[in-house]
């Protein structure tokens, strides 16, 4: 069943677009930030997760649309980028002032956690590069026409770095819709980032505006409805029905809205979580592949790899249910392995989907 008009493979050079902050993530491993004398570094974004995810472990052709300062420290990010295997062309970069006042490269520090010590982060990501992005500065008919793009791929964090960078998605939503490629959005709320602009309310505002150009909506459990409805509760959707009803409401009231999908968690420790999702599409929900007990080493970008699977499958213009089941299996691989991304391939992903993986599944 067709449930999105995607364009044709062959009339593209891309399979996906990502447009988003890429950060370097400072990991003390097992250890506490305040203790660590050494870090691994990663690089990191909830909307490059997805480009590199699909690149990876999907082999799809795929590209991030960001902004780095050009020194060392965005150097670095672009090297992680290029072992990611993500096309770099279009990364806008800006000139270092020395002591980076004007513009800067963000950072994180984020302990994993374990058992009943939950993970923690630390942002460093003030006046960065791509948070002072402006319209204009991206060709995206060039991209999105000349050189063709399926789909397009951003998100809550990337529109609530500044408020230039909220008109960036709108202008690049917009581009994305005139050329025919499919939008999607992942709603991912952060408070730190709001708290200068109106809380979650104003998150709500923009989230609303933006919708009408979105094609496909993401989000984590109980915070799809949140993230879009004023004075919505923050349930968890356990049960079909209630997802069901809750996705009904939504793309009735925005109709260009075609599929919705949300992961859901349960969690036992940090390092023992209870693990799913649901998707609507066509009036039909599904529930996919249930981890009850699912092991975590690293619980970071989970979300990312679910959405990255998932639109694997559309890209393939598999079933639903397959599709779904893949972004689970895929988000469970992802966090057994350190770092935002994953680490899997596909064939590892098809075997826990069907079952020859060691997992608790039902």
């Amino acid at each position: 069943m067709e449930y999105l008009p995607l364009r044709a493979a062959d009339e593209c050079r891309w399979d996906l677009l990502s447009l988003g902050e890429v950060m370097l993530r400072f990991d003390p491993g097992e250890g506490r930030i305040v203790g660590a004398r050494s870090f691994r570094v990663w690089e990191g974004g909830g909307e490059y997760n997805v480009a590199r995810g699909l690149r990876r472990c999907f082999g799809m052709r795929t590209t991030v649309a960001t902004a780095l300062v050009d020194n060392p420290i965005g150097r670095l990010v672009e090297d992680l980028i290029f072992q990611g295997g993500v096309d770099t062309s279009h990364i806008r970069w800006d000139a270092f002032d020395g002591v980076g006042s004007a513009s800067r490269n963000g950072i994180y520090f984020l302990e994993r956690g374990f058992g009943v010590r939950p993970g923690t982060g630390v942002m460093d990501r003030g006046h960065t590069a791509v948070s002072q992005l402006r319209p204009g500065q991206i060709d995206w008919d060039a991209i999105f026409g000349h050189e063709g793009v399926r789909w397009f791929h951003t998100g809550g964090i990337m529109a609530a770095l500044s408020e230039s960078s909220t008109e960036v998605v709108r202008e690049a939503m917009v581009a994305a819709r005139r050329h025919h490629t499919i939008v999607s959005f992942d709603g991912n709320y952060r408070p730190s980032l709001w708290r200068s602009r109106g809380g979650r309310q104003a998150s709500i505002d923009v989230n609303r505006s933006l919708l009408p150009l979105v094609d496909v909506l993401f989000g984590h459990e109980g915070d799809i409805a949140s993230a879009v409805e004023e004075h919505a509760h923050r349930p968890a959707w356990h049960t079909v029905e209630s997802f069901y009803a809750m996705s009904q409401r939504i793309i009735a009231e925005f109709p260009t809205l075609r599929v919705v999908a949300t992961t859901v968690r349960h969690t036992t420790s940090a390092n023992r979580n209870g693990w799913s999702a649901f998707a609507f599409a066509q009036d039909h929900v599904d529930h996919g592949l249930r981890f009850d007990d699912l092991e975590i080493l690293d619980r970071v970008g989970g979300g990312d790899s679910f959405a990255a699977g998932f639109i694997y499958g559309l890209l393939q213009r598999k079933s639903l249910t397959w599709s779904l089941n893949c972004g689970i299996a895929h988000g469970a691989i992802a966090m057994t392995t350190p770092g935002d991304s994953s680490m899997s391939t596909l064939s590892e992903v098809e075997a826990l989907m069907s079952g020859k993986l060691k997992g608790t599944i039902r």
